[in-house]
This record gives structure tokens, sequence and C-alpha cells, in this order.
């Protein structure tokens, strides 16, 4: 006869639910993370793949802060939950070692506008020498215009795939990765179009400020965002130069 009988117990009502709640939650927060860091994961992939990184600054690395010092001097602590950091929204911490000037007497245009057929953006407002990216795209260091021989710096604000909204300029840039070589991009200004076309793309930190160096070979279009999507570790940058004699509307 034995001395022992073990008889199963079934688990309540109750314990039951909340195992099965706790689950339902734990799958949640899974796929919660994975729909945050997918698209980080996967720009880093591609980028790596199909971007050419590291574009050489014409300061040398010695003689500038680093983006994190500059920034933090700018930004004050990266936390998450600190009381005194800054939205990137604004065109002038981008690139903490060039910050914006005052924009010169002889550029009297103040806005215009520029259209990506690829990227269903048409007509969106550029600014001339502003700094408020959730307002309109940034024509940041302005020494040149759409048309003439130079370079034309444009940032425009970028997020999570998942929170784009073509209406909205804190998101309006998000999808420039996926423009490609013999893209078209339009600027229309003073009643003349340009159009542009896209030659090459690549990614830089924040301190290679060689991006917004002039060139007086061509009159080019640079348009710049941050990378990966929703953070600001880097720079992506997109150059175009245009490709036929403007068009009067």
């Amino acid at each position: 006869m034995p001395l022992y009988s073990y008889v199963k117990e079934y688990p309540r009502p109750r314990h039951q639910f909340a195992r099965t709640f706790s689950y339902v939650f734990l799958t949640l927060g899974t796929l919660l993370m994975f729909w945050s860091f997918y698209p980080i994961i996967s720009f880093e992939i591609y980028s790596r793949l199909f971007i050419e990184q590291g574009y050489a600054s014409p300061v040398p690395r010695s003689q500038l802060a680093s983006s994190v010092q500059e920034s933090r001097s700018v930004l004050g602590s990266y936390d998450a939950f600190s009381s005194n950091l800054r939205d990137f929204a604004q065109a002038s911490v981008w690139f903490p070692s060039r910050p914006q000037v005052v924009v010169s007497n002889e550029i009297t245009v103040q806005e215009y506008q520029l259209t990506i057929p690829r990227l269903n953006i048409i007509g969106a407002t550029v600014r001339v020498g502003a700094d408020d990216l959730s307002q309109s795209l940034i024509h940041y260091l302005p020494t040149s215009l759409p048309g003439e021989y130079g370079n034309v710096a444009i940032f425009g604000h970028s997020t999570l795939p998942q929170l784009y909204n073509p209406k909205d300029y804190k998101t309006i840039f998000t999808y420039l990765p996926s423009l490609e070589k013999g893209d078209t991009i339009k600027v229309t200004m003073e009643g003349q179009e340009y159009e542009y076309e896209v030659f090459e793309m690549f990614v830089v930190e924040p301190d290679q400020v060689s991006v917004l160096e002039q060139r007086y070979d061509n009159s080019y279009l640079t348009l710049i965002t941050c990378v990966p999507p929703g953070t600001f570790w880097n720079r992506l940058v997109v150059r175009a130069k245009m490709k036929s004699l403007p068009k009067t509307l």
C-alpha cells in the first residue's frame, strides 16, 4: 500500500485567467518592440549594403568636437527623461559645428516649393534660412538659390514609417531613402521650374560638414534628413544636379 498519493490539481479559473492575460501582454509587448525597432534595424542593414558610407569632412576630425559632445552642449542630456532635451525639429542642431548664419542681403527670396514625384511630395514649402522643421523644409546656410551655380542644402524632418503623414513637415522626408539614381526633383521659384536629377546617396555623421560646402561647377540640390528612421544618429544625404534649363510657368 503506497504511503503517499499525488493528485493533479488543476489551476483555479482566476489563476488561469491571470496566466493567459500575462502571456497576451508579453506577446503584445514583443510585437510592439518589433514594430518600433524593425525600421531602424532594416535601415541599418540596407544602408550598409546599398548606401555609400562615410563622406570626407574638410575639417580634420581632431579639430571638431564629437557630435555627442557638441550636441550635449546645446541639448543637454540624451536621457529620455531629461527636462532639457530639445526636439531635432530645429535645423540648427543637425550639424552642430556649422550653425545657421544670417541670410545674405543678396538673397531676397524667402521661400519656394519642392516637388518629389516618387515620394508623392507636391509643392512642399522650403523656407530660406529658417530653423523650424515642423513648419516647412529648410534651405540651410543659404549662399545660392536653385537654378544658380552652387549647392542648395535642404533639410527635412523624418520619423518612423509607421507615423508617416505626407501633410506633416515633421515626417515629410521619412521615405527619402527610397529615392534612386535618376529620380526627378522639381523646384518652383518665382514663376520658374527647375528640374534636378538624383545622382548619389550616402550617409554621414553630424560632424562631416563637407556636404554643406559650395560647389560651383553645376547647380546642385542636397536633400538631408536624420537616419536611421526615428533617430538623430546620422544624416542621409541625397544629391541631385540640374538636368535642364528652367521652364517658365
